[in-house]
C-alpha cells in the first residue's frame, strides 16, 4: 500500500514538473520576443530623436538665413544657395540612415 501511494505521489510530481517545464519554455520564448521588440522600439526611438534633431537644425538654419542681410543685395541668392545646401545635407542624411 505504501508503494502505491509513493508511485501516485511520484506520478503527480512528474506531471507538475512537466507542466512547470512547459511553462518555463513558454515564458522564455516570450521573454526573447519582448527583448527583440524592446530593441526595435529603442532603435526606432533613436531614429526619431535623430530626425527631430535634424529638423531643429533645419529650423535654426532657416531662421539664420531669413535674418541675413547682406550689404551687396544678394540676399535671395544667398537664401537659394543655403536652401540648396540644406537639401543636399538632407539627401546625405537620408542615404546614411539606410
Amino acid at each position: 500500500m505504501d508503494q502505491e501511494l509513493l508511485k501516485s505521489s511520484l506520478n503527480g510530481l512528474e506531471r507538475k514538473v512537466l507542466v512547470l517545464l512547459t511553462e518555463h519554455k513558454t515564458l522564455k520564448n516570450e521573454l526573447t520576443g519582448l527583448k527583440q521588440e524592446n530593441l526595435e522600439l529603442k532603435s526606432g526611438l533613436k531614429m526619431r530623436d535623430e530626425q527631430l534633431a535634424n529638423f531643429k537644425n533645419q529650423v535654426k538654419i532657416t531662421k539664420i538665413v531669413e535674418h541675413i542681410n547682406p550689404e551687396d543685395g544678394s540676399n535671395s541668392e544667398l537664401k537659394r544657395k543655403v536652401d540648396e545646401y540644406i537639401r543636399e545635407i538632407d539627401k546625405c542624411i537620408a542615404y546614411l540612415s539606410r
